[in-house]
């Protein structure tokens, strides 16, 4: 009876809790677009501490952390709800989902564990973590055939169209009425007064302007990809496996060493080289190789590059435009204030 007693309010708790996600899960199906401004608002809220107190920069990647796994979250029961889901299997899928979440937590990760275990709980974090995407994105290759690993993982969806497509089934494009009225005269296409969407959804373009590019939208998005050979896979697996490589370096020939930044770069210089003669890349592959090429500017601000080269130049150039440019200072200044911090975090530059 005791027992019975005391397990009836943690059951009418778990009800209680599972009503609310049931209702917010509503709520996220019927007001995409009202969700996108909640997530951008907590998104920008993290712009807003650093600088504030002690622990503002972590209280900050720890808000920007959350509003990125709450896009994730909110996207996933969106997805639910469209007729064609993404491409790929449901383990597939799930995969994709935990690399998500690791690159969104993954600064918040390392610099939680610096301030709370140190440098030794730092670098331990920092293996663990890049082990754990290096074995999800082989796995992604490798078994499933999910072809160049792009990021995000997951494409996040475009609230606007989530928003139109609800409005359309909410305000009743079924009423057998016509969407459009055309001009005597002018033969110009006008959507009627009766099925003018809400502000929220709507738009300056025609229906069908609109459907069009929604359709090819969606066509881009899902289209499958590209088929790797030998070469390409091979490729794409130095990609893959860099990061843990690089770490490894670090551990045998020390940060301020020029050895592992310079097997870094190589290792990404010949996995894009490889890749570049693959012929008939999708959309989503085709940026995806651009990213990584504009990414390897980014040699220039990892050490020992930046130490030895680069931050005195690149602080020399900030200053002049604070000084010198109007209204450039409140951009620059912060930003030199920024970058040292940003520098010394591992998932900024190197992850």
């Amino acid at each position: 009876m005791a027992a019975a007693a005391a397990a009836a309010p943690s059951r009418g708790a778990v009800q209680r809790l599972r009503q609310l996600c049931q209702r917010y899960q509503e709520y996220v199906r019927r007001h995409p677009a009202a969700t996108a401004q909640l997530e951008g608002t907590v998104r920008g809220l993290s712009y807003l501490l650093p600088g504030r107190f002690a622990d503002a920069h972590e209280l900050s990647e720890l808000v920007y952390s959350a509003s990125n796994l709450l896009v994730l979250l909110n996207d996933w029961i969106l997805r639910k709800e469209l007729p064609r889901g993404p491409p790929g299997s449901l383990p597939q899928q799930k995969l994709l989902t935990w690399l998500s979440v690791l690159e969104c937590v993954e600064v918040f990760a390392e610099m939680g564990t610096a301030r709370v275990w140190g440098e030794m709980g730092r670098w331990t974090i920092i293996v663990l973590i890049q082990l754990a995407k290096a074995i999800l994105r082989l796995l992604l290759l490798l078994w499933y055939k999910a072809g160049i690993q792009t990021s995000p993982p997951i494409v996040p969806l475009n609230r606007e169209q989530q928003q139109s497509l609800h409005s359309e089934d909410v305000e009743g494009s079924s009423s057998g009425k016509d969407q459009t009225f055309v001009g005597r005269r002018s033969s110009r296409v006008v959507r009627s007064l009766q099925n003018t969407p809400s502000l929220q959804s709507r738009h300056w373009g025609s229906p069908q302007q609109r459907e069009e590019t929604q359709s090819r939208r969606a066509e881009e998005m899902n289209q499958p990809p590209t088929p790797l050979g030998l070469q390409e896979t091979i490729a794409e697996s130095i990609y893959v496996t860099r990061p843990l490589l690089h770490l490894l370096s670090l551990g045998v020939w020390g940060q301020r060493s020029w050895k592992p930044w310079l097997l870094s770069a190589v290792l990404d210089i010949s996995s894009l080289s490889l890749l570049s003669d693959l012929k008939d890349l999708n959309r989503r592959e085709r940026a995806e190789l651009r990213r990584r090429t504009i990414l390897l500017l980014y040699y220039l601000l990892r050490s020992p590059f930046y130490d030895r080269y680069s931050e005195a130049r690149i602080l020399f150039l900030l200053r002049l435009l604070a000084d010198y440019v109007p209204g450039l200072g409140f951009v620059t200044r912060p930003l030199m204030d920024y970058l040292p911090a940003w520098q010394k975090i591992y998932f900024y530059n190197w992850g």
